[in-house]
């Protein structure tokens, strides 16, 4: 039986490769230890986009974190919030064009709305192993290629294992305990919370009720079920544990579920019937043994993750050294490591497949993986940068379909939207939203009448949110979501902006948006006040002028809306315009005025460089010489997800010197935040389960650390095509298998000596496509389904 179940599982992988993938290495993609965890930035995330586990593996007490994608405090919005907020607008304005900036950033807390809800902790699963005697030979280890976690060790000459995976289609959380000798699984398996809850155990089985924080009448509730299946010995209970006794094997399932039923559900009175769901997901698992709930895992997760392969030359599995002590290692030692930025990227992609699997609900600013009750941010999702950054990787890493959880997130939004604008804006027109959303889809600008304008007042989040969908148009070149999904959003998003929009009372023919902020960032007056309301900021015209652009081309696409088209083209000419500032760089603000902090970590008014294609060296060489004097100010020490994405800019403008360096800022090593470390002083880099440390822990990171890995290699508008445009030094030899590019292309790259050695390019569609690499320049003509080869 074994050994069909093998061969099963190596059909099963040569039949999950891609057309066109190959593999000139078969390295494992694993992140190892010696040691358990002692916090969760060492613990091992396993997630199946809605539950999710962080597995801390001591051999004595094991626990896991748990959390549920839709587990949030707070209830569906109030469409009546802001009231007539909008009436402080035109005052505001009166400010800005006073030049009275000190009233302006006063009169905007009358703009301000609730703040979000917070993402909630689920449980703690503990496993206690009751047996007694020393541990030797520990391991612990993620398998990327699997998504199964592993630990290992040995206690009284008997070895014990035990593995983990979060099944997709079986909507549980897995464990198998086994070990080298019969009758010797003794332990004791419990569930708790943080969160109101109540557990009780009996029948090989624990249940756990509860609610978020606050009122239990009017709170999302939750149940959990944990199963258990023993071969051998016997099973007791007692309040909410069960003992295992003298067990062959142990097989461990988690379900869970809630009564979010959308946003605009009341959790409690329209809530999902989470207790009869719970009860059938549970149910359903009996259908299946262990191994075949693995092997349905395996070719669920699989099918995702093996779309794209990626080798560094002379990289090697280092079966000395752990993650940990490699990453140290790297960021101490100034290490060449290609096989430790191989795992990076890698690691990233399977995050995003660990979380992005559920409707409406993508992943927050921590992912899916939160074990406190209060969040860094709530665990909301901030949209001035973060959860733009959860999605870079998808298209470009053959992830398409985990985009899903944002379009539902944004549908909901336009609708929340709407009462926002009319509300907040005094705009009847369109949709808008903040910087934060929660489950809820709230929109409105936060801050509660008391805080700071900088983060609180802005406005653009829905008109840059909803790119993402273009985006996944631009891959996919999917005409029928552009109809039904994307369009209709980006329209609804530009009407708002093209009514936000007025002309500059001291410049009449050029239209700017007032008030407005820059994220997170503030000014300093020539008269030398510090603020951050202003008009025409360099942000939001990079915004607009995107969403304007795309808009005008779905619409011509699908050959629908030709006047408010025609509207969108003549807004696009009269927008402020880009402006270098007397030090060379690109102005952030509408005048040319101090940063209050020149090497602050976001960089918004260059998303013209990136994630969009408003300025480059060959069609905008002023502009992006002025973005590379921007960055040269701002400075190479930054936070996690800020190094990450100035990986990227520093590709697409050309200097693989800067974007490598980006990348091993991103790789320094940071100690978990319970630390008491001399050496490793907290700063933005990498914790030991590789998790990005902003700090604290923010996922947009990892995520933006495999996009800037991916755009050193490969670029592409949907036009022109530029191979390894930021290629390192280090990097001589290597190959990229799957990559996908604007267009519906796929694309495998080879290079040696630095060079490009061979490039395949396969086109979905008929289309034409100019490649640059090196010196070359080669104009390509492709019928649907051809593939061209470069060398």
């Amino acid at each position: 039986m074994k050994k069909h179940q093998l061969l099963f599982a190596f059909f099963l992988t040569l039949t999950i490769l891609p057309v066109g993938a190959h593999r000139t290495e078969n390295l494992p993609m694993r992140l190892w230890y010696k040691e358990p965890a002692r916090a969760f930035e060492e613990a091992l995330p396993i997630g199946n986009g809605k539950l999710g586990a962080l597995i801390y593996g001591n051999a004595d007490k094991d626990t896991l974190y748990l959390n549920d994608i839709s587990l949030w405090t707070g209830n569906p919005v109030d469409t009546a919030e802001g009231g007539s907020a909008y009436q402080w607008i035109p005052a505001i304005r009166k400010a800005l064009f006073n030049e009275d900036y000190k009233s302006a950033d006063s009169l905007q807390l009358h703009v301000q709305g609730h703040n979000s809800a917070y993402y909630q902790p689920l449980g703690l699963l503990q496993i206690k192993d009751t047996n007694e005697g020393p541990v030797s030979g520990y391991y612990r280890k993620l398998s990327l290629d699997s998504a199964i976690a592993t630990v290992r060790y040995t206690r009284n000459g008997i070895h014990y294992t035990r593995e983990y995976f979060a099944s997709h289609p079986d909507k549980t959380i897995a464990i198998r305990l086994t070990a080298s000798q019969p009758k010797a699984i003794n332990c004791d398996l419990s569930l708790t919370s943080l969160i109101p809850h109540d557990a009780r155990a009996a029948d090989k089985q624990i249940s756990m009720t509860g609610h978020v924080m606050g009122d239990a009448a009017k709170s999302t509730h939750f149940c959990t079920i944990l199963s258990v299946r023993n071969q051998g010995g016997f099973i007791t209970a007692s309040d909410s544990t069960l003992h295992l006794h003298d067990v062959n094997e142990a097989e461990i399932f988690l379900i869970n579920e809630t009564s979010y039923n959308g946003f605009d559900k009341d959790p409690v009175t329209q809530g999902a019937p989470y207790l009869e769901n719970a009860t059938d997901d549970t149910w359903h698992l009996v259908n299946f043994s262990y191994q075949q709930l693995r092997q349905r895992h395996l070719q669920d997760y699989m099918s995702l993750f093996n779309r794209v392969h990626f080798t560094l030359g002379k990289a090697k599995d280092d079966q000395t050294r752990s993650t940990r002590q490699q990453l140290m290692d790297y960021s101490d030692h100034n290490e060449q490591n290609p096989y430790l930025v191989m795992l990076y990227f890698q690691y990233g992609r399977y995050l995003l497949i660990s979380s992005s699997r559920t409707p409406g609900l993508p992943p927050n600013l921590q992912g899916l993986w939160a074990p406190a009750k209060f969040s860094p941010w709530r665990g909301n999702y901030t949209i001035n940068i973060n959860l733009e950054e959860n999605y870079w990787p998808a298209e470009m890493t053959n992830l398409s379909e985990l985009v899903m959880p944002l379009e539902g997130l944004l549908k909901a939004m336009s609708v929340t939207g709407q009462y926002t604008a009319r509300h907040f804006y005094g705009i009847n027109k369109g949709w808008c939203a903040g910087h934060n959303v929660d489950a809820w889809a709230m929109t409105n600008p936060v801050g509660n009448h008391k805080e700071s304008p900088k983060w609180s007042n802005w406005n653009m989040g829905g008109a840059w949110l909803v790119e993402t969908l273009w985006d996944h148009y631009d891959y996919t070149r999917d005409t029928v979501f552009l109809r039904n999904t994307a369009y209709p959003l980006m329209k609804g998003a530009a009407e708002f902006m093209n009514h936000w929009l007025i002309p500059n009372p001291k410049k009449p023919e050029e239209l700017i948006t007032a008030p407005c902020t820059s994220p997170e960032a503030e000014y300093i007056t020539n008269q030398g006040y510090k603020g951050c309301t202003l008009y025409g900021g360099t942000t939001d015209m990079v915004i607009i002028r995107e969403l304007f652009k795309n808009t005008i081309k779905a619409a011509k696409i699908l050959h629908t809306d030709n006047n408010f088209a025609n509207q969108l083209e003549s807004d696009i000419q009269r927008l402020a315009p880009y402006k270098i500032g007397k030090r060379g760089n690109l102005l952030e603000w509408y005048h040319d005025w101090a940063d209050q902090d020149w090497h602050h970590r976001h960089q918004s008014h260059l998303l013209g460089v990136f994630p969009f294609f408003q300025i480059s060296l060959s069609k905008t060489p002023q502009l992006a010489a002025a973005a590379i004097r921007t960055l040269e100010i701002k400075g190479d020490q930054t936070t996690g997800w800020s190094a990450g994405w100035r990986i990227s800019l520093w590709s697409k403008l050309h200097r693989p010197d800067k974007a490598y360096l980006m990348l091993r800022k991103l790789l320094t090593y940071v100690p978990p935040a319970n630390y008491l470390d001399p050496k490793h002083r907290p700063s933005g880099g990498t914790y030991p389960n590789l998790f990005d440390a902003h700090p604290p822990f923010q996922i947009d990171g990892n995520f933006c650390g495999t996009t800037g890995i991916c755009e050193m290699l490969m670029n592409c508008d949907g036009n022109t095509m530029e191979l390894l445009p930021a290629l390192p030094l280090t990097w001589t030899a290597g190959e990229m298998d799957g990559l996908k590019a604007r267009g519906n292309y796929t694309v495998n790259i080879k290079w040696n000596h630095s060079r490009l050695s061979s490039a395949t390019i396969t086109a979905t569609y008929p289309g034409t496509l100019t490649v640059n690499y090196g010196n070359k320049h080669r104009n390509l003509t492709f019928k649907a389904g051809q593939t061209k080869k470069l060398k």
